[in-house]
Order: C-alpha cells, then structure tokens, then sequence
C-alpha cells in the first residue's frame, strides 16, 4: 500500500487507470469500525439514567475501565435532583458487572451513601481471573492514576487478581449472582430483568459489562472439537504438546508466548501479512522465540478446517497441514449487542426504521431548501405567488425612510433581503457561529479553538458580510463608478441588469471559494481576467504550497466554508462515517467530478476562442447539467442531507472537485500523522472518529506517519486517542519526522 514501504510497481494486469486510484485512494487502509454502544463522555446513553462503563465505551484498558465507573458513580451521586433512598426502588444504582470497571463504580457508590447492587453473571473479575498463569499486566498510561477508590499497580496476573480482590470482594462490596437479560424504564424507574428472579428496581443503572459477547469464531470445519479453546487458563498443561494458535493481536502474541516458554511447540497463524496490532515487546519476544524456534510464525495464513491430529491452513501458495494437538482461536470477542438492543440502547452507526425515516425527511427538506435557494421550480413558484422573500424588498422600499435608499447601509440591505440566497447564507453562519461555540465548549482546547474561530471569521465576514451588505453599499454609495476602481468592479463583479444590486457581488465567493470547488468566476460568459488570475494562482500556487507543508486540511479544516459546517454542525456525528473498502473506492467519486469541470473548463476557454463553436454549444448543454447535479445535488441536497447519518464530511471525501485536485497535491506533502508505536494499544478509537474514513490505527499500531490524503487536520483522532500516541508532524528535508508538539493531543483536548 503506498506509503508502507509496498512494492507499486506496475503489473500487466493493471490498467493506468486502476494504478492511479490504488496509488491515490484504495491502496490505503480500510480497517473497519466494531460497532458498540454510543456513550456520552461520562458514559450515558440515550435510555435516561443507564450509563455504560469500562470497555464497552471502546478502550480496552485496566484504568480507564476503572476511571470510568468511579465516575459514572460520582456523576449520578451529584446530579441535580437525584435524591438516594427514593420510595419504589430496590437501590438507588445497580451495577451489572462485576469487573474492574464495575468494582470501581461500586466503590464510589459507596462512598457517595448510595444503595446499590452488583449483578455478576460469572464470578467478580472474571475476565482477569480467566487471563493465562503469570500473564503480565501492561497498565497503560503508567503516568494515569484513575479517579475513585480503585487502584491498580500490580503487573502480573496472580499478583493484580489479590490486589483487586482486597479492594473489592475482601472490603465488603456484595456481589450477586444473576444473569441480566434487559433493562427496561418503566414507571420512571429501571427495572433490571434478572434470570431466575424478580425484576429490581433502581434509579439508575450502571452496564460494566465489557465485551463479553460470545468469543469470535472461525467459521470452519471442526472447530467444535474439544481441543478448540478460546481461552488459556495454564499454559503448563500443554508442555511437550503441538498447539496451533490463531490471531494476531495482543492475546494470540501473549497466548503463543506463554506456551512457547513453558515447552510446547507453538505455531501462530494470522490472516495478515504482517504482526502489527501486538505491543512492540510482544513481537519482539514472539521474534526470538522463533529464532530460537520454539514459535513459527505463520502470516498471511487462515484456518480452513481443524481435524482430530491437525489443522489446515490455507495461503496464496495453497494449503498446509500442520499437526495440532490443541487449538487457541485468540481472534477476540463480539460485544454484547443483543443485550444492549433488547435494553433500547443505541449502537454506534446502527439505523432503525425511525432513522430511516428521518433520514428521507430531512433529505426531502434539503431537496426543497437547495430548489429554492438556487432559484428553481420551488423558487419561480414562490416569485409567481410573491411568497417569502420575493416580496420583501418592495414591502420595505415602500415604508420610506432609509430602507428606500439603497445608498444607505439599511436600503443595501433591503436589496439583499429580498434574495434566498441573503437567507441560506445567514442560516449557514448561524449554524458555523452557534455549533462552533458548542465545539469548542466540547473541546477547550487551544488547537481546535484557533481553527473554529478561524472558520467562523472566514464564513461571517467574507463568505456572508462582503457579498451581501459591503460590497453592495459601496457601490451603490459611487466607490465603484470611476477611475482604477471602476475597471476593478468590472473584472470582478461585472454590471447585471437582473440583480437588484446592479453588480454580480456573489462572485467575490471566489476570493475564498477556489476553483474548482467554486467554478461560476472562470465559467463566466466572457472572460474575467483578474479572476482568471485570481483562480489560478489559488487553485495551483498557493494551495499546493500550504498542502505541501500543512496537508489538504490547511484549507478543508482551516478555510473552507463546506469545512466550516462540517467541524461545528457536523462535529458531534464525525463517528457515523462509514469505513471499508467499498467506501474507499467511493472516493473516487471526487476525481469523475474533477475530470467533468476540467473538461468544462477546456470547452468553456474554447468557447471564448471561438463563440458560437461546437466548444460553446457543448459547454452550453452541459453546463447547467454541472449546476444541479454538482452545485446543488452533490455539495448541497447530499452534502448537507446525509449531516445526522453520515457525517458532515460526505460532500468533503467523497464527490468535492476540489478536494480531489488537493488528494493529488497532498501525495506529495509533508504533513503527517505521527505515531509512538509503543504507547499503541489498538483500540481503533481514533479510526472510528475520523469523519473523513481513514483507517488511522492501521498506521498507527505499525508506528508509521499517517499519509493519506484525505486528512483534513480536525484533530479528533489525536486528541481522542487515550494513550497520546498521535501528534501532528511532517517529513523534514532530509526524510526525519518532525513532531509539531503545540498540536499534539497534550493541547488537543478530547473530543466528544
């Protein structure tokens, strides 16, 4: 894959064609996102007073799971209005799970006076109880010290066991045995529905259940067998014996490690072509050992079928036999999405019909909007019957005073006022304006606060403030009517007898806008030299050297209006971005739009040639195509339509002309992504926050710099990424990675 240090040389089978979208676009990652429940940063979820805590919030680690439930406790202990002891309720909190997470809620619960019950439908800390004997503990961050009562130091699995037993189990917090099948609000209340028992009741209720979903599976022949396990209790028991090991994260590496080390002859199997997800001290135990070859290593392999004295593993070569005495499928466990359904909790990316539903609502409302504002069917009705806002100009020049004076700030903007356009413009800056702040109350960091004020100056006063009220007034106030100026106005913003304002102000979008994402200053019926110069020098000078140095994002997160939307109002849905390879290949969608305005843009300069031409009937015909389809259909209806489903970057990744000119640029920049391998835990939080669907933790968990070219420097993946091991940076002159440290996740924030 390009970037990885993969071998791009061309084969006979692949066109041009495809070789540039693999080398722009479908070569990169396409890791996919595990769904799980969406949890608020203090854990709630949509069902009111159930929280969610531990690793079922994504990260996969002792002290968060512990800092989680301890406050999740502490945020239900002070909520306004909440009073412990309530009439009509079992306690004031029950607890399902056992676990680190849910000791550590308990804990707190009891040092805030509440009541409060912990449901166990195994045994307390089952899932560290279940680790292999003498597992080492890595207790990232090692810096972190967790909020609550629960603390964890010990480093092995004997040893962490005792420690959390004498906090917990030892120090007096009860745990029942119960099997919970759902949660369900009734009555004002949550009633926990317990197997084999009544249902209890509590105020509120705390899932610290992990990922204890049913172990992942094959799917192949024989893995029903009783030599197939799924867990290592004492790798003792298989010294001297043959055992296959599948997987390639931290608990196959771990799992391979301790029955090599207490004699048996391990092999380890993994679909991918290299071990990248493991600790770096993992793999480099797992590499001596198979120097000493007590371990092989077995990559780009699958299991296709398990028998009674062996397995068979499949490979580009073909298949293998491989004697197995016992078989350790370590390929991790599905979460318990069942249980979280039945109790009305929504999971991540998942849709209902009543999604669906409001998903075709707003899409139609957008439909209407984008017809109206662009002065469609929906438009010319509204002008026939004088509906809102055709009729505004007349009603205010009509009331005298001022507003009848278009040389006046009021009667330039009556003009305006009577224009869908003035409208739209003034609901986008209101949305960049009151989103923005929301983000930043969000995310109180320095980066992400520099970048939303950047994006609302850019937005209010350029995109809104220039075109509609400034420009407008001087000219009609005669600063446009002589001399240098006057030749300017005519470059820029040509006399119209159709727009009330005399002048095409809108053009100055386009001191923003570049081509092509804005096309209308170089699509003009007669050529406009300034802006022709204008569009030029932006669209390939000055844009391909902020890329060059800062990525694509330097424009997309810091200029863009289309980025202004997508980073307030769109901040709080970045993780409904899809992922995959299909989605990947999507991308391309972009570069079609980019080839149609560059061969517009050819027909349009031969149009000015020779008028009347076959080039000007051609751009003719497809130029207005272009509008609705692009302009309005694209960037607008499904732009800004998919925002509460999709993300508000789908127009961004997917079909912006623009966007897929800098994808170009930005393969040869030298902004990165930096990563610290060794604080890389895999937890694919910072893939799945990615609004623009870049597979992060595939160059993450490898320690190589994040290259792909879709990146548009929000930040959220290296603020959100719970070990700091992501910072922006860039490749020096001589290949050395530069870390920017003032843009690292230590000034990042969190992201929601």
């Amino acid at each position: 894959m390009p970037g990885h240090g993969a071998d791009l040389s061309v084969t006979p089978r692949r066109s041009p064609l495809s070789r540039y979208a693999r080398w722009l676009h479908t070569g990169w990652p396409a890791g996919r996102v595990e769904p799980l429940p969406a949890v608020g940063a203090d854990g709630s979820t949509n069902v009111p007073g159930l929280f969610i805590v531990g690793d079922l919030t994504g990260i996969p680690l002792l002290k968060f799971a512990a800092d989680t439930g301890a406050r999740a406790a502490a945020r239900i202990a002070a909520e306004p209005g909440f009073r412990p002891g309530a009439s009509g309720c079992d306690f004031d909190v029950v607890i399902v799970g056992a676990g680190v997470s849910g000791m550590a809620a308990a804990l707190q619960a009891r040092a805030a006076g509440l009541t409060f019950a912990v449901l166990e439908a195994s045994r307390p800390l089952a899932t560290i109880v279940n680790f292999p004997r003498g597992k080492p503990i890595f207790t990232y961050p090692k810096e972190m010290v967790p909020a609550g009562k629960l603390s964890i130091g010990a480093q092995v699995k004997e040893a962490l066991v005792e420690e959390l037993e004498r906090q917990t189990v030892d120090a007096g917090i009860p745990v029942r045995p119960g099997r919970v099948r759902r949660i369900v609000r009734r009555g004002g209340a949550l009633e926990v529905d317990v197997e084999g028992e009544r249902p209890l009741r509590a105020q509120r209720v705390i899932v610290a259940v992990g990922r204890s979903g049913d172990h992942r599976r094959l799917g192949v022949p024989g893995e029903a067998l009783p030599k197939v396990s799924n867990r290592l209790h004492d790798p003792k028991d298989f010294a001297g014996r043959r055992v296959l090991v599948v997987g390639g994260g931290d608990a196959a590496a771990e799992t391979a490690i301790a029955l090599a080390a207490a004699g048996a002859a391990v092999t380890l199997s993994y679909r991918g072509d290299v071990l990248a997800r493991p600790k770096p001290d993992l793999v480099s135990d797992l590499r001596a050992l198979e120097e000493a070859g007590a371990v092989r290593v077995r990559l780009a392999t699958t299991v296709s079928e398990i028998r009674e004295a062996d397995a068979v593993l499949s490979s580009a070569s073909g298949p293998e036999t491989i004697p197995a005495d016992a078989v350790f499928v370590m390929i991790g466990r599905e979460p318990p999405l069942g249980f979280l359904r039945r109790s009305g909790v929504k999971i991540r990316g998942a849709w209902s019909a009543a999604s669906a539903v409001g998903f075709a609502v707003f899409l139609a409302l957008c439909v209407f909007v984008y017809n109206w504002k662009a002065n469609g069917s929906v438009a010319a009705w509204f002008r026939e019957h004088g509906w809102f806002p055709f009729g505004v100009t007349a009603a205010l020049a009509s009331s005298g005073g001022a507003w009848s004076r278009p040389s006046h700030v009021l009667g330039t903007a009556a003009l305006s006022l009577g224009s869908a356009g003035f409208y739209y413009s003034l609901a986008y800056c209101a949305c960049v304006v009151i989103f923005g702040l929301k983000r930043m109350r969000r995310q109180p960091s320095p980066y992400v606060r520099r970048q939303t004020w950047t994006l609302i100056a850019v937005q209010v006063v350029p995109l809104f403030l220039l075109p509609y009220l400034v420009l407008p007034w001087l000219g009609h106030n005669g600063v446009f009517d002589a001399g240098a100026f006057r030749w300017i106005a005519d470059q820029l913003f040509p006399a119209t007898t159709w727009d009330p304002q005399g002048r095409e102000y809108w053009r100055s979008f386009g001191l923003v806008l570049a081509w092509p994402l804005f096309i209308w200053n170089v699509f003009s019926s007669k050529p406009l030299a300034l802006w022709l110069s204008i569009s030029v020098v932006q669209t390939f000078v000055i844009i391909p050297l902020i890329v060059y140095r800062w990525g694509k994002g330097a424009y997309c997160g810091w200029i863009c209006s289309c980025g202004a939307l997508s980073e307030t109002l769109g901040d709080a849905h970045r993780a409904k971005m899809p992922h995959g390879p299909l989605w990947n290949r999507l991308n391309l969608v972009g570069q079609v739009v980019l080839g149609i305005a560059l061969v517009l843009a050819g027909l349009r300069i031969a149009g000015w040639i020779a008028p009347g031409g076959a080039a000007q009937r051609a751009f003719d015909a497809l130029q207005p195509g272009y509008y609705w389809i692009v302009d309005v259909g694209l960037a607008g209806i499904v732009g800004v339509g998919t925002y509460f489903h999709f993300s508000g970057r789908v127009w961004c990744r997917f079909a912006c002309p623009l966007a897929a000119l800098m994808h170009v640029y930005a393969r040869f920049s030298t902004f990165r992504i930096l990563a610290d391998k060794k604080k890389c835990i895999s937890c694919n939080v910072c893939t799945s926050v990615c609004h623009q669907g870049i597979d992060v933790m595939s160059f993450a968990n490898k320690g190589l710099p994040m290259e792909d070219p879709q990146c548009v420097r929000c930040s959220a993946c290296v603020a959100s990424c719970p070990t700091d091991v992501l910072s922006f940076g860039r490749v020096g002159r001589t290949g050395a990675l530069i870390s920017v440290d003032a843009l690292s996740s230590r000034t990042a924030g969190s992201p929601s």
